[in-house]
């Protein structure tokens, strides 16, 4: 009978899936954790603080797994996963620096670079032109360099190690991967 499904066949996995998903309920979760870290921080909790930020960064690769293996993308998730990744890290860098725990420059740095893309993107969407949101792999590489350098603060807050020498040497690399990268936007954006 045309149109009637062969139970006999699998069926095929819809290309979008909708907003009640395991991904998104893992990337609302840490979404939640931002404020909780940021409270723990600010009383003097690195450990719990450490091991959060840990749990949240873990969470991050595990519903991004989930949804590619599982078919079970959704345009909420596409939304919520870097948005749940921006408040965490603009969040985090921000109360380091309220706690002395990594200089103001920096998160300055991280918090300004982050709203020039943002801000970008949306001025070039409100005039007509929405630009391809597509992170390059330097982008990536500041990623990781960023979220290394808050879990080696806390961690610094929590057990004393590393020390300033290394945390200093990791804020210097974070500065010129986010410059750069923020650089590397802009070009991108001017050439198209």
């Amino acid at each position: 009978m045309p149109g009637a499904a062969d139970p006999g066949r699998p069926r095929e996995a819809s290309a979008e899936a909708g907003p009640f998903t395991l991904p998104n309920l893992i990337t609302l979760a840490r979404l939640c954790a931002v404020p909780a870290t940021i409270w723990l921080v600010l009383n003097g909790s690195g450990g719990a603080a450490f091991l959060l930020f840990v749990a949240a960064g873990i969470s991050d690769g595990i519903d991004g797994w989930l949804a590619r293996r599982h078919n079970s993308r959704s345009a909420l998730g596409a939304i919520m996963d870097p948005l749940a990744d921006k408040a965490l890290l603009v969040s985090i860098y921000v109360t380091l620096a309220i706690t002395n725990a990594l200089p103001d420059w920096i998160a300055i740095l991280v918090v300004f670079r982050d709203i020039l893309i943002v801000g970008g993107v949306l001025a070039l969407t409100w005039a007509g032109s929405r630009p391809p949101i597509e992170p390059i792999l330097l982008s990536k590489a500041n990623t990781v360099a960023q979220i290394a350098l808050a879990a080696m603060a806390l961690l610094a807050m929590w057990k004393g190690w590393p020390g300033p020498q290394v945390i200093m040497a990791m804020v210097w690399l974070v500065a010129a991967t986010t410059a750069a990268s923020g650089v590397a936007y802009v070009a991108g954006q001017l050439r198209r």
